[in-house]
């Protein structure tokens, strides 16, 4: 792929949404799925490598994100819900089945795919994220990273305290200046950061209490070891929750958004796995 040539945009009318979907490539079908606060954006860096290692990539914005439809209701956002779009688009555009990546919230419901729609999927890249029940478990470590999940609960206040001077507060967070300006651009719309946040309340309490089921198709973890997130630990310890094959890779400079800065490391792991 010309790394100057752009992807196609389409607006696609899944499960009553109207989701703005990236394409790019031909051969077999890639689904990448990104998470919080990010939208298609995420994988601009990525794109071309895997299209120029034969992929036929697709990269929806998911629902409350970038330009797809944010529902009002926090019941709108959960897991069960956000699977089924990625179900949805991928029959829309007629793909029986497809490699899969995710990051983030994304790689989340990418565990949640890999369990409940093995005919559909070929294998999975999880990134950063570890399996659901590997990140509850993975010790007070990753308890203590997680901790900005309480504060994402509340409710109103939440929001005032994330865009207080012009998000300046989940800059610091994340750690991740080069992207606040696109996270800027997408939350201060109305309702959107709301719509991103219920992705937390929709799920946190009601994953923890829940036996979230295995992965079926092989799998592979790839985590940076300057997560600021996310432990070694939960990514290893989600062979537990795999039943077919699973293996881990840690890139040691990469940071929470390796989509965007380690674009070149994922590819040179990933690509040889999904093939």
């Amino acid at each position: 792929m010309d790394k100057h040539a752009e992807p196609e945009h389409q607006t696609l009318i899944i499960n009553h949404l109207e989701m703005h979907v990236l394409l790019a490539g031909t051969g077999h079908p890639l689904l990448l799925l990104h998470g919080f606060p990010d939208s298609a954006k995420l994988w601009r860096n990525l794109i071309p490598h895997l299209v120029d290692a034969g992929f036929q990539v697709i990269a929806p914005d998911q629902r409350g994100f970038g330009e797809t439809t944010a529902p009002p209701k926090t019941s709108d956002y959960t897991i069960e819900r956000i699977a089924s779009d990625a179900i949805a688009l991928l029959d829309a555009l007629g793909i029986d089945r497809a490699a899969l990546m995710a990051h983030d919230w994304g790689a989340t419901i990418g565990w949640r795919l890999a369990a409940e729609h093995p005919d559909r999927f070929t294998g999975y890249v999880a990134l950063s994220v570890g399996h659901p029940k590997a990140m509850m478990n993975a010790g007070l470590r990753q308890q203590l990273k997680s901790w900005y999940f309480a504060l994402f609960l509340l409710r109103g206040f939440a929001e005032i305290v994330l865009s207080l001077f012009n998000f300046r507060l989940l800059s610091w967070l994340t750690h991740h200046e080069p992207e606040v300006a696109n996270w800027r651009q997408d939350l201060s719309r109305p309702g959107r950061l709301t719509a991103g946040l219920n992705w937390y309340r929709a799920n946190i309490i009601p994953m923890a209490k829940s036996e979230f089921p295995p992965a079926r198709v092989p799998v592979l973890g790839i985590i940076g070891g300057r997560d600021l997130a996310l432990t070694v630990k939960q990514m290893q310890d989600s062979q537990a929750y795999v039943m077919s094959a699973f293996q881990y890779e840690v890139l040691p400079d990469a940071s929470h958004w390796m989509p965007v800065h380690s674009a070149a490391e994922i590819s040179k792991v990933a690509i040889g796995f999904l093939k």
